[in-house]
């Protein structure tokens, strides 16, 4: 393990001799993307993506469950601003980082840590995990996800997930293409994919093939989320039901939606 304080949010290690970063969310059971988290990843990201001979990243988790999803607190509108911001430049630094990123998912994989998965080239998981964007039912949508499900699954199984907030097991989400495989044991199906595939190749031309496979995916993204950014803070955080549907979760009462 790395040198990472207590507190820490994230587990920090090297895998295969070096080959391989790996990257674990330690706040189990419910490993929610909140600030700390958000900074956690970013950071550690950051600190080895020049790493010579590094060959790829994982992503496990602690604990039953990947994520519960970001912090409905942090969604308010005094601190909403700050917190996509920075989840999104999370989302686009995985989206485009040199060199392929894993992440293994048990239990529920929700709102922002399904976009967290989602951002990364191959998502391995459990038959029985739970994914899904459940924001819609809060009175709000997912910026990230609104970008990303469409480039990751047929945009109808996209939209079915964005506009109805129900969640499907990891049995479908292979079936539909959001992962790349259902597994018993997600982290050694990854590693058994990082092992026969870029474990054997030339760490260079695997950051040039990583950046030719997603070539343009990363822009349109870009585009994309910064448009819906703004949308979410100048359009939706303006209405009544948006706030009511997160006020009512905090305060735990059904939300009365009043259509403005």
């Amino acid at each position: 393990m790395s040198d990472v304080p207590a507190s820490s949010p994230l587990k920090v290690w090297w895998d295969r001799d070096g080959a391989l970063l790996r990257l674990r969310l330690s706040r189990p059971k419910a490993n929610i993307v909140d600030a700390a988290m958000i900074g956690a990843l970013s950071a550690a990201l950051t600190e080895h993506r020049d790493a010579q001979m590094m060959r790829g990243v994982l992503i496990d988790h602690e604990g039953p469950h990947f994520s519960f999803g970001a912090s409905v607190e942090e969604h308010m509108p005094d601190r909403v601003a700050a917190m996509l911001a920075t989840l999104h430049r999370l989302v686009l630094d995985l989206l485009a980082y040199p060199l392929p990123v894993m992440v293994a998912a048990r239990g529920q994989c929700l709102g922002g840590g399904l976009e967290v998965a989602t951002a990364g080239h191959m998502l391995f998981v459990h038959p029985d995990t739970r994914l899904g964007q459940p924001e819609i039912q809060l009175g709000v949508f997912p910026p990230a996800a609104s970008c990303l499900l469409p480039e990751k699954m047929p945009l109808g199984a996209a939209e079915d997930l964005l506009l109805s907030g129900r969640s499907i097991d990891g049995a479908e989400a292979a079936r539909l293409g959001l992962a790349q495989r259902a597994s018993d044991d997600p982290e050694s199906a990854a590693l058994a994919w990082f092992d026969q595939g870029p474990a054997r190749h030339s760490p260079a031309v695997l950051r040039l093939g990583t950046k030719a496979a997603r070539l343009g995916l990363v822009d349109r993204v870009r585009d994309k989320l910064g448009a819906l950014e703004e949308m979410y803070l100048s359009d939706l955080m303006r209405t009544h039901d948006a706030n009511e549907g997160l006020t009512a979760f905090l305060e735990k009462r059904p939300a009365t939606w009043e259509g403005r």
